[in-house]
């Protein structure tokens, strides 16, 4: 059965023969005009080559700095940690589970924003100075991960 399937009639097109005599209508230049780059044999030119003329890369104007050093930091307030409750332990992975953070693996940072639940305990890689007197006013502890 599948040997006898074939194209419909007009689907299928002959492949043009060029370079094949004035008959053929691309005889001699063979459809490539008359010289210049295009007519040389083995032309290979990029997409974005623009002729020798100044590339668009090179020409619009450039602005800004990627710091390619720059270290991720996910921030978190100490308000937020109500979320959490009272008493609970608090890590990256407890807040990527909360929603508090994405989860990416970067760092995670506290800061002193708001009003801390008691008996935290936090396990962070950084905590700013007014978080900390507020967690452990309310009677929790802090510990920095390397």
């Amino acid at each position: 059965m599948l040997d006898r399937l074939s194209p419909r009639p007009g689907a299928k097109h002959s492949r043009r023969r060029v370079g094949r005599g004035p008959g053929s209508g691309l005889g001699k230049t063979a459809g490539t005009g008359v010289k210049g780059q295009g007519t040389r044999s083995g032309k290979k030119i990029k997409p974005w080559f623009e002729g020798g003329q100044m590339p668009l890369t090179q020409r619009v104007p450039k602005r800004g700095f990627k710091n390619p050093f720059r270290k991720e930091i996910e921030i978190v307030n100490v308000g937020e940690l109500a979320r959490l409750g009272d008493g609970a332990t608090v890590d990256a992975e407890a807040l990527a589970k909360s929603g508090l953070i994405r989860g990416s693996g970067v760092g995670v940072k506290l800061l002193g924003e708001g009003e801390s639940p008691k008996n935290l305990e936090i396990k962070l890689n950084r905590v700013s100075a007014s978080a900390r007197t507020k967690v452990e006013a309310a009677g929790g502890s802090v510990e920095l991960l390397a």
